[in-house]
């Protein structure tokens, strides 16, 4: 029964945070979110029960839990720190879960200010698409207390399918931000990989055999495969703007610990070109078209 679970609220209802809200729903959880331009259409919220709210302190002092699903660390902090934010209305006892992809220096200072006025803190970013966030099958990956983040797991399971505990408050988006590294680093190489082979005349399905049979092959290329031979970017939707964000993170993060870091930025630096080309609302894959010397204008219309 709905009235025996935790009041949910939710901030940040964009193309993951709605498929979030009808996961929670359907598994009758009573949700509320925050209103917002960059919110996608609420009506079938609305339609399967959610309540607005317009202030962020007016919703975190109302619900048991609150996710926070926005873009990353300044927007995080916006919302917790501003006028009428999370923070001036946050109830003693409340847990406030971070979805966002965040620098873990943040990440800390963030959950600082919500344990010293009561709250309780986990940071759970995503991994896999809006349509994995629609069906409720998305992974986390969860950083905080672990009495908290058992506490929480029945929400958590209405919509993510794999859930793993990585340790400690930032663990969550540390680790977040390794797996990304690794994703789009390996992206980049094969999109430069497969450029090359173009201009060289490869066939593209010969290219894509060779590599899943051997060294090249795994999740990266079965997501670039249908664009590499058909020019279809649906296999991996991630926008080079939101790639050159989590890039620019991750080297934040290296940097922050004295790691080494020359890869990344040299990563970083490839997605920063193709976004300063014209580029960066184009889905990944486009890089293939913009290291070959595609005109950007061409690239982005695919």
């Amino acid at each position: 029964m709905a009235e025996n679970k935790p009041r949910i609220g939710l901030i940040g209802v964009g193309m993951m945070g709605s498929g979030i809200g009808a996961s929670l729903l359907r598994n009758g959880f009573p949700l509320t979110v925050l209103e917002h331009p960059g919110n996608q259409p609420l009506d079938d919220l609305l339609a399967g029960g959610a309540g607005t709210r317009r202030q962020a302190s007016d919703l975190a002092a109302e619900v048991d839990i609150l996710i926070l699903c926005v873009t990353g660390s300044p927007q995080v902090e916006e919302v917790l720190f501003q006028q009428n934010g999370v923070l001036q209305g946050l109830k003693r006892g409340t847990t406030v879960i971070d979805c966002s992809t965040a620098i873990p220096s943040s990440t800390r200072k963030i959950a600082k200010a919500v344990q010293d006025v009561g709250g309780h803190f986990l940071d759970a970013p995503m991994t896999r698409t809006p349509k994995e966030a629609a069906e409720g099958r998305l992974n986390l990956i969860v950083g905080g207390d672990r009495q908290v983040y058992e506490h929480c797991l029945p929400v958590l399971q209405s919509y993510a399918e794999n859930i793993a505990y990585a340790g400690g408050v930032g663990c969550g988006h540390q680790m977040k931000l390794l797996h990304n590294y690794v994703s789009l680093g390996f992206s980049a190489v094969l999109a430069e990989a497969a450029a090359c082979a173009h201009q060289a005349g490869t066939d593209p399905k010969t290219f894509c055999d060779i590599l899943a049979a051997g060294g090249g092959g795994g999740v990266v290329l079965n997501r670039l495969r249908p664009y590499i031979e058909s020019q279809d970017p649906s296999g991996f939707r991630f926008s080079i703007s939101n790639a050159l964000k989590d890039m620019g993170y991750y080297c934040t993060m290296a940097d922050e610990q004295s790691a080494h870091g020359a890869l990344a930025l040299a990563v970083r630096q490839l997605y920063d070109e193709a976004s300063q080309a014209g580029l960066g609302q184009s889905p990944v894959p486009v890089l293939i078209d913009s290291l070959g010397g595609a005109p950007a204008a061409a690239a982005a219309g695919k």
